[in-house]
């Protein structure tokens, strides 16, 4: 009966979400706000619902109810619990229903959190807020219902996809999920703000720590995105520019441009349309990223369905909510905001730039994904974009954002000293020694590839950044300060780490035997023997590798090739040693007989640099809320 429960806690979201709706635009036509203070008590019954609803698919999974026709598609009863409970979000199904109810949460939380702000703006907030919640309610209770029953139930499941069952997956999508709607706060915020005919540095102050804390959520679900692409995928690689990977790229390119925007418009009064538009178009592209991965129309190792009736129903849920919001931009163009003078050389033109840089690129990954669809749609045959494409475009605009984020540490409002700014080029020669010794040593200790141009620029502008984002003062250790520096400085060392993995990694292809070795980058690996192994609900073929230079062991690594028998798939199973930031990676291939196998052996040189950017980001994120709380 559970299944049932859930089913029928969506339909009291549901028809709370309705009631909602009408008693706000009641009040309104009838310009009565007293209609809109009900919507905090309708917004936790949704989000207790939602919950509830969810909370009975899981329950579905972890008891294995295989008459429950997702949880027979996506689990079998010798999965693991942990995959299990995961599996819950695995499919179509369970992650809109994810989807909805972090969306219900989120609106609960700011119905907590916004008791200090204006009542009729937070009631507004919360009204469209329960717009979307309803739209991704109806979708689901009509054409994406996870709790449809089957009878008589099938024995067993299919499984999780293999691709699925690993750690990243019960924290991967849920942390992508909840910063994709963190940006409906945001969204809503503004139309709250486009309704009343204000929009000023208080609403501004208020969307502020909604925006970087969604921003957080998705910095982190890309960053553990990219690691679960590098050591499950079993390619080396951590970025692919997937459509999939593109559609949570587009909205944190516009989120980190809206976090920007806001602090203008809240220190000068000014770019208010740019923070409108910034905010609209970051949850638009949110609700895009969604129809991407589950209507089939773009073909992606990471989508979920291919189903045009459900993404045409999410593409109508786009087009709706976007056009309600640039509908009333058009009609409340005449915003009030300061008469604000500034200099060329000054911080607001650096925020300036760092917009349109941010909102450049956001075109550049639109047109990309894009174009091929397009294409294909008006007949002309079929054609690819891939990295090329997006690499060409994006150097240029990353080493001008570098170049801006430098300058940016010094520069002043309305005006800025052009001394302060020579200070800091004085650092470019500093930074670019700096440069070729990592560059050199990584090279003299492994023999990768001779220095060249791009990858040396590159870096020498991260450290440039980095020895500018140093705090020095004691005002800079302050929190809001010092996250700012933090995430600037989290970036650069992503930076770092692209660049020295991408250019200055190594790998071969090999077939050995037992006790045979290779060379790789001055480690040598030798295969040492072989083991089968049998899992819960797999079976494996293992490889046992010592890891040694200059004569001495430095690990065992054991790589694998499991087979999946209900899914009848094979996966590999990477092994990995950690040195420092380093990392040695051997990826199991086919069989040629007698224990002999294809091995793929990388070298991949600062490639931890990568995640170590993303952690430092994701705390700035936390350091600079500690900062608002305080405040």
């Amino acid at each position: 009966m559970l299944p049932e429960l859930g089913y029928f806690a969506l339909l009291l979201a549901a028809m709370t979400a309705t009631s909602q709706v009408l008693f706000s635009l009641w009040g309104e036509i009838r310009k009565s706000p007293s209609f809109l203070a009900l919507n905090p008590f309708f917004t936790l019954l949704q989000a207790v619902a939602c919950g509830l609803s969810f909370a009975c698919l899981a329950n579905a999974f972890l008891t294995d109810d295989f008459s429950v026709i997702y949880v027979a598609q996506h689990s079998n009863s010798q999965l693991p619990d942990f995959f299990k409970f995961a599996a819950s979000w695995g499919g179509h199904e369970g992650s809109m229903l994810f989807w909805l109810t972090a969306l219900t949460l989120w609106s609960g939380v700011f119905c907590i959190f916004s008791r200090k702000i204006d009542r009729l703006f937070a009631n507004r907030t919360l009204a469209m807020l329960a717009l979307i919640s309803l739209g991704f309610m109806l979708f689901i209770l009509l054409v994406s219902n996870p709790f449809e029953r089957s009878f008589p139930p099938p024995p067993e499941g299919r499984d999780l996809n293999p691709m699925l069952q690993d750690v990243g997956l019960i924290f991967h999508p849920p942390l992508l999920y909840l910063g994709y709607v963190g940006f409906a706060v945001s969204f809503a915020m503004v139309v709250a703000g486009l309704l009343s005919g204000i929009f000023d540095a208080a609403i501004a102050r208020w969307i502020r720590p909604w925006a970087m804390l969604s921003w957080g959520f998705l910095t982190a679900g890309i960053i553990l995105g990219a690691w679960w692409a590098y050591y499950e995928l079993g390619w080396g690689g951590w970025w692919f520019w997937d459509p999939v990977e593109n559609a949570s790229l587009m909205p944190w390119l516009l989120g980190t441009a809206l976090i920007h925007s806001l602090i203008v418009s809240e220190q000068r009064g000014i770019f208010n349309y740019w923070t409108i538009l910034l905010a609209i178009f970051a949850f638009a592209l949110s609700l895009l990223g969604t129809f991407i991965v589950r209507s089939g129309v773009l073909t992606s190792v990471h989508a979920f369905a291919v189903d045009p009736d459900r993404g045409m129903a999410l593409l109508i849920l786009f087009f709706s909510l976007s056009f309600i919001a640039l509908a009333l931009f058009a009609l409340k163009t005449r915003l009030w905001q300061g008469e604000v003078r500034f200099f060329l050389c000054s911080k607001e033109t650096a925020f300036l730039l760092l917009n349109g840089l941010f909102s450049v690129a956001t075109c550049v990954v639109l047109l990309g994904t894009f174009y091929p669809m397009i294409f294909t749609a008006m007949q002309w045959g079929s054609i690819s974009v891939g990295a090329p494409y997006f690499n060409t475009l994006f150097m240029p605009l990353t080493l001008l954002l570098m170049c801006v984020m430098g300058i940016a540490t010094v520069l002043r409002w309305k005006n800025a000293s052009s001394r302060a700014i020579v200070k800091k080029l004085w650092l470019l020669p500093v930074a670019m020694l700096l440069a070729l010794g990592l560059i050199y040593h990584t090279i003299s200790q492994h023999h990768v590839f001779q220095v060249e141009v791009l990858p040396a620029v590159f870096i020498t502008l991260a450290i440039w950044l980095i020895l500018t984002h140093i705090p020095y003062s004691q005002t800079m250790w302050k929190i809001k300060p010092l996250a700012m520096r933090l995430a600037h400085i989290g970036f650069a060392v992503c930076i770092i780490g692209a660049m020295m993995n991408s250019y200055y990694g190594d790998e071969i292809g090999v077939r050995l035997k037992p006790q045979q070795t290779a060379t790789l980058a001055g480690f040598e690996f030798k295969y040492q023997d072989y083991q089968d192994v049998i899992g819960d609900n797999y079976t494996a073929e293992r490889a046992i590798f010592t890891i040694a230079k200059d004569n001495r062991t430095l690990a065992e690594v054991k790589p694998e090739r499991r087979y999946y028998d209900i899914r009848t798939m094979t996966m590999a199973e990477v092994g990995l040693y950690h040195q420092g930031l380093n990392d040695i990676y051997i990826v199991m291939g086919d069989k040629f007989g007698n224990l002999e196998y294809a091995f793929r052996l990388h070298y991949k040189p600062y490639v931890g640099a990568l995640w170590l950017g993303g952690v430092m980001m994701i705390f700035a994120a936390l350091l600079a809320l500690l900062g608002y709380r305080k405040r």
